[in-house]
């Protein structure tokens, strides 16, 4: 990233923290690099765990070209897609944990490295969040190759790959 797309970046996730220069501050002292964020003001997290998060980015990125922001956190066990606010209120899936009005997201400074979570694809200067309805296809499309491979593994392992 830019200084310049840095600073943007940086501007946009602020306007969601209820005192700008404390977040501000607390990137600055924090060792790991990292500082609350409200979800359900500028944007809602969907989280899936690793075997779906990562697919489903691949796939999502085929959609959309370019994603919006999405986190990791350490050992890539989990993904955070950034939607738009309120869409948590409406979300079901299975497996899925979702981050709205009333909880906080750990958000590592755009462009620098963070203890136990890093931008997989930061936030743009325009604020570009995910788009719900490309997020939940490209779940399902890779809900599916996973389990396709799963049961192509199994027939081939003797197991005839019937339903878990």
């Amino acid at each position: 990233m830019t200084a310049m797309e840095v600073r943007s970046a940086v501007e946009w996730l602020v306007s969601a923290a209820p005192d700008p220069d404390a977040c501000r501050f607390e990137w600055e002292r924090n060792p790991h690099g990292v500082a609350l964020l409200p979800a359900g003001r500028q944007w809602d997290v969907l989280i899936l765990p690793a075997a779906l998060g990562h697919p489903t980015l691949e796939i999502l990125t085929r959609l959309a070209g370019r994603p919006g922001p999405v986190l990791a956190d350490f050992g890539d066990a989990r993904t955070g897609f950034f939607v738009p606010p309120g869409t948590a209120d409406h979300w079901l899936g299975t497996g899925v944990r979702c981050a709205g009005a009333g909880t906080w997201i750990v958000v590592p400074y755009p462009g620098r490295m963070a203890g136990g979570v890093r931008w997989v694809i930061p936030p743009d200067a325009a604020g570009t969040l995910n788009d719900a309805m490309l997020l939940e296809l490209a779940m399902h499309e890779a809900a599916v190759l996973r389990r396709g491979s799963a049961g192509a593994a199994g027939e081939g392992a003797g197991g005839g790959g019937g339903e878990e």
